[in-house]
């Protein structure tokens, strides 16, 4: 059978390495792009498809890689609007110990669907709640994955030091280092897939220092390297986590990684913002990674993630939304701006640019997971695109469309294509009925809550 051809023709503006004229637009063949055009050009061979862009500004889809769908069910929940990370921990561990499988996969297609329509394409989330009856929690994510069509890479997140031992969690919503190590090692086996093209795949991520055994970051870290998956975890999140780490293992956070075995290029890490300049340079010789996750630490005030120190020492950036209980969006769009702003702050605003930020959303994020097929518009790449449309009344007398994007807010892609496939039409993911969704997942979170 002939391979469908796709003509994405004559974009306004387009996001490439380098700034390589694109202006005549890409041809998508087999799931990836097999010609750029520069402006006047035309496809080497005729196409089935041709996508007027010339109103559109196209960028790879989007990579978040750092979420944790099920808190879509307890956004901007009034006892915790105003704690930070600790009390707000503790004050939603029971009302999250609650969640069942249905209402996970609720809150899994809200968070999917937000992220898609904001033209995100590929997401990670960190998923550590194993309540009774809850076990096969990722089991549950996959099939949405499945459903929306985006790419996911599933981390296998756990908890197994409760409250009894010291740690954050109460104990029952604690797992044995047996049961967590066996589930990780069956999810790899039934879902993992490797090599370009990867629709689902499984990452390991005990939660936390204050939430795991030292054990189970041990043994997590052998079980990735055997099994050739990624590490992921919080880190250096809070002062309240530094000094967690002091008076439990006598040890800094980053100290703690490099014993545990995580100080490696396998591993990225959530939120990264209290490191010292020595552990700067050991993360960036070391090639871990860091998800920004600015929306968030600003709702908790955590602080600033120091990402061009990290850069210039070697650690890759990417962005991430974190939970939609602590951003309260799965925007990534939105995410992006905020980092800008926030980042601008502590650099400079010559520094952090339009250009800069959506290279972490895109190019970084996707070296975050571990992936060298998406994250760029170049001829190989995964045909993973998001095209926004400028016809808001807030994007009237802007001039530079790239920097538009991010300066006058866009917020929702227009057409969002994941592997040569539509997944966002006219603004709409096909087959979706938004309203019916919103309706039963409204129902879930008020049962969640009460």
């Amino acid at each position: 059978m002939p391979a469908h051809r796709i003509w994405v023709k004559n974009p306004l503006a387009i996001f490439t390495p380098e700034d390589t004229d694109g202006r005549g637009g890409l041809v998508i063949e087999d799931r990836v792009i097999t010609e750029i055009l520069a402006s006047g050009q035309h496809p080497s061979q005729p196409c089935d498809e041709i996508k007027d862009a010339s109103q559109h500004v196209v960028l790879p889809g989007l990579i978040n890689t750092h979420h944790h769908f099920y808190q879509t069910l307890t956004r901007a929940w009034a006892p915790v609007v105003n704690q930070p990370l600790f009390p707000w921990l503790k004050t939603l561990y029971p009302v999250w110990a609650k969640l069942k499988p249905d209402a996970l996969a609720l809150a899994s297609k809200v968070a999917m669907a937000e992220l898609l329509l904001s033209g995100c394409t590929t997401a990670s989330d960190h998923h550590y709640l194993f309540p009774d009856g809850l076990e096969e929690a990722i089991d549950v994510q996959v099939e949405v994955v499945k459903e929306l069509g985006m790419r996911a890479l599933l981390t296998r997140g756990s908890m197994s030091l409760g409250e009894d031992q010291g740690g954050l969690p109460p104990q029952h919503t604690v797992q044995t280092g047996e049961a967590i190590l066996e589930d990780s090692v069956r999810l790899i086996k039934r879902y993992h897939q490797r090599g370009a093209g990867a629709q689902i795949q499984i990452a390991l991520a005990p939660c936390s220092p204050f939430s795991v055994t030292e054990e189970i970051m041990v043994e997590s870290a052998k079980l990735a390297g055997q099994w050739d998956v990624r590490l992921h975890t919080h880190l250096a999140e809070t002062l309240d986590e530094e000094q967690f780490c002091l008076d439990r293992f006598g040890l800094r956070t980053v100290d703690y990684l490099e014993k545990v075995g995580w100080l490696g290029p396998r591993t990225w890490l959530a939120h990264g913002i209290h490191f010292n300049p020595d552990e700067i340079t050991r993360l960036g010789a070391a090639g871990t990674g860091i998800c920004h996750c600015p929306v968030s630490n600003m709702r908790l005030a955590s602080g600033i993630c120091p990402t061009l120190d990290l850069e210039q020492a070697g650690a890759t950036i990417g962005l991430g939304v974190d939970g939609s209980a602590s951003n309260d969006a799965s925007n990534l769009m939105y995410e992006t701006r905020q980092a800008l702003y926030l980042q601008r702050l502590r650099y400079g605003a010559e520094r952090i640019t339009p250009q800069k930020v959506l290279g972490w959303a895109t190019r970084g994020s996707a070296r975050l997971l571990g992936r060298e097929d998406i994250g760029e518009i170049r001829v190989g790449m995964q045909a993973d695109l998001a095209l926004f449309k400028m016809d808001e009344l807030r994007f009237s007398g802007s001039h530079d469309p790239i920097a538009a994007l991010i300066l006058c807010g866009a917020e929702r892609a227009d057409y969002v294509m994941v592997g040569g496939q539509w997944r966002v039409i006219d603004g709409v993911i096909p087959g979706l009925d938004i309203a019916s969704l919103i309706a039963q997942h409204r129902t879930a979170a008020s049962a969640l809550v009460s």
